[in-house]
């Protein structure tokens, strides 16, 4: 069970993550800078999977993110989405 104060978490954590691709998106683009966003990514990855547990949507929004250009859409917040939603409801993942 996700508690409240996890699933308020993991939303700043995804909103958090989304925002700062944006915002330094030019120490991003590919160069020297880029495995940087690709350790946020993982990190996200990780923290959101440690906070709400195992979701098939958590895996497809990692693999879109490790794609430069589609890690600027905020994929990070439409899976928190996408796994509280569910939840909330009480329907089975």
């Amino acid at each position: 069970m996700v508690t409240p104060r996890r699933r308020a978490i993991a939303w700043g954590v995804a909103l958090l993550a989304d925002a700062l691709q944006w915002v330094l998106m030019p120490f991003f683009l590919a160069g020297a800078v880029s495995p940087v966003d690709d350790v946020l990514d993982v990190a996200v990855g990780l923290v959101l999977w440690r906070l709400l547990g195992w979701h098939w949507a958590l895996l497809p929004t990692l693999a879109a993110e490790l794609v430069p250009g589609l890690d600027l859409v905020p994929t990070w917040t439409a899976a928190v989405w996408i796994v509280t939603r569910r939840r909330e409801r009480g329907s089975p993942d």
